[in-house]
């Protein structure tokens, strides 16, 4: 799929969804058989409305970053159409469900249609040298530091922080450190570790022993945990790589290290963080490598790269000073080089370098979000569909390593992925992907291309409608419009998750749970059937392993469902309701110990 540059509102693509959706409704007759004519009138009320509304749009989308009244109307726009969406999908679910007693009778009506056309780098330890511009001298002075034996007399464990701005390299310079060759023949125990959001020392003294032994750690107490990190540090030279560390608290990781003291003279711990508050924590001041901007000509080497313009290609001559000048307003950011560079790859033509160049979004103040505006232009150039494909993904945690089919099945799920003739739905998300993933909002993690992590831009972007629950004791609580609710916090009592501050949506779609299963409670919800059928009645998406059966007073209710995760739950059995969801897609029951018996009911 070829990318296009003339971008799209985030919204477009899902007024043009609903748009087809509801013509599809007018032209079923089984819709309207028993109702009277002011069903048909309302949908066409909505058929006109959204043929209104669908070319302001874009010019929308611009003004709402400064204009108040113009963002909320943004808001309460996608309210609406999230509620029409669901309307609509019940109807149509119901038609379908229930065909219609003279097919051959129809109902067509002409309707306005507009053709669309057809985005935190965080962390793994692999890395391909060749992407890599202007870091010499710094991976060979951390390379320096790793190989030195001198160490101080509290500890025979020293840290090293890389300390610098989002997106200037501190993970890739890491990468290259970790796998020279000289490093590797030094330490006989490395590990690499994304801390980011999950820093607890539970969590990231267990993802530790994981790198270590390169399988699943199940233990999740703190003492075991530590009194086995200690027997694999003794007597051992380790390195320890902290990618993205965010917290200060010194207290927390004192108890942490205590393991490395019992490891050989020469141990290192290299750590990356954005904060000289939480590099003091692990080193002194002077042990602080602040990582600095590339230089504008590395900058540029960077930017040849990712857009494939050639210097003997005929057109390099006009493109270079354009270049040259969109590189300038990246000042000196390695992501955002890439990043744009991504936006124009194979584009030759001055005009769409020139698009770039002079964008208004350029000269958008700087928020408290900090999204560096060369970011915040290669979103804007998205067209609409990947805008919002990309958008979903903020419900992943931070730095989450999250695979590629899975998230097809997501995006499929959410009616994000739009159906054309003569291909499934599951190559044209992979099209989707492939072209983020060629704009460098998504970053491979894995050799085998399966796994990816990406940039935390898409938080910033996903407002109120999505919901991504990081601690329990936050008091603010989620908004009656979210749609899109995720968990990736450690806990140990479940029941909190439909519990305030956590019940306040009741039109949920997306309900996704990242935590492990090994370190927390499961929970009969029977007893909640009818909160909870109130709660998760217009669910698209549906994963977690916190549940010990599922009633078929809640399951009966999901007429929307999609997607239906139920690995590593202790579930018994399925509900026989479950045949009768017409819309489901994806049944997943991986690692289900206990299941003993599938529906006997035949499928819809």
């Amino acid at each position: 799929m070829s990318a296009n540059l003339e971008g799209g509102a985030y919204l477009s693509s899902f007024v043009d969804a609903i748009s087809k959706k509801l013509s599809s409704i007018l032209e079923n007759d089984s819709v309207f058989e028993g109702n009277d004519s002011a069903l048909e009138l309302l949908l066409e009320r909505l058929d006109d409305c959204l043929c209104d509304v669908e070319p302001v749009l874009d010019d929308a989308e611009l003004k709402q970053f400064h204009n108040e009244r113009v963002k909320k109307w943004l808001v309460d726009l996608q309210d609406a159409l999230y509620l029409a969406d669901d309307f609509l999908d019940e109807l149509s679910t119901k038609a379908a469900i229930d065909p219609p007693r003279d097919p051959d009778k129809l109902r067509l009506k002409e309707s306005a249609k507009v053709d669309f056309s057809s985005w935190r780098i965080p962390s793994t330890s692999l890395v391909v040298s060749s992407d890599i511009f202007g870091r010499d001298q710094d991976k060979k002075n951390i390379i320096k530091f790793l190989l030195d034996d001198i160490c101080t007399a509290e500890s025979p464990v020293s840290a090293i922080p890389i300390v610098g701005m989002g997106g200037i390299g501190k993970t890739t310079l890491a990468q290259l450190v970790y796998n020279d060759t000289k490093v590797v023949g030094k330490f006989g125990t490395r590990a690499w570790v994304c801390v980011a959001e999950n820093s607890d020392p539970v969590n990231v003294t267990s993802t530790i022993i994981e790198a270590i032994d390169s399988c699943p750690c199940n233990m999740n107490n703190f003492d075991s945990l530590q009194t086995e990190l200690k027997r694999k540090l003794t007597g051992k030279t380790s390195l320890v790589v902290l990618d993205d560390v965010w917290h200060d608290e010194r207290d927390m990781w004192e108890n942490f290290l205590k393991p490395f003291q019992y490891g050989n003279d020469g141990s290192k711990i290299l750590l990356t963080t954005r904060s000289e508050k939480v590099a003091s924590v692990f080193a002194d001041t002077n042990l602080h490598y602040a990582l600095n901007l590339l230089s504008e000509e590395n900058c540029w080497l960077v930017f040849l790269k990712h857009s494939s313009i050639s210097t003997n290609s005929k057109e390099y001559e006009t493109l270079e000073p354009i270049g040259r000048k969109i590189i300038e307003k990246c000042k000196g950011l390695p992501l955002a080089v890439k990043t744009l560079g991504g936006l124009l790859r194979n584009k030759y033509n001055e005009g769409d370098w020139e698009n770039i160049l002079q964008s208004e979004i350029w000269e958008l103040s700087e928020d408290k979000s900090k999204i560096v505006p060369a970011l915040r232009v290669s979103y804007h150039y998205l067209p609409s569909h990947l805008k919002r494909c990309f958008v979903y993904c903020s419900l992943y945690p931070e730095d989450y390593q999250f695979d590629k089919g899975e998230l097809i099945l997501l995006w499929m799920a959410e009616d994000l992925v739009q159906p054309k003739e003569n291909d499934t739905l599951e190559n044209i998300g992979c099209a989707y992907f492939d072209e983020l993933v060629a704009r460098s909002f998504f970053q491979p993690f894995s050799k085998n291309g399966k796994l990816f992590v990406m940039h935390d831009l898409a938080t910033f972007f996903a407002g109120k409608f999505y919901f991504k629950v990081k601690q329990f004791d936050d008091p603010h609580k989620i908004d009656s419009k979210t749609r899109h609710f995720s968990c990736s916090k450690i806990y140990v009592n479940s029941t909190k998750l439909f519990q305030e501050p956590y019940i306040g949506a009741v039109r949920m779609r997306t309900f996704l749970d990242w935590t492990c299963p090994f370190h927390r409670s499961s929970v009969d919800i029977e007893s909640d059937s009818r909160l909870l059928q109130q709660q998760l009645r217009c669910l698209r998406a549906f994963s977690s392993s916190i549940f010990t059966k599922l009633p078929d007073s809640i399951i009966s209710e999901l007429i929307h469902l999609r997607y239906l995760n139920l690995s590593n739950t202790p579930i018994v059995s399925l509900s026989e309701s479950i045949c009768k969801l017409y819309n489901l897609q994806t049944l997943k029951l991986r690692n289900c110990d206990k299941l003993e018996m599938l529906p006997n009911s035949k499928i819809l």
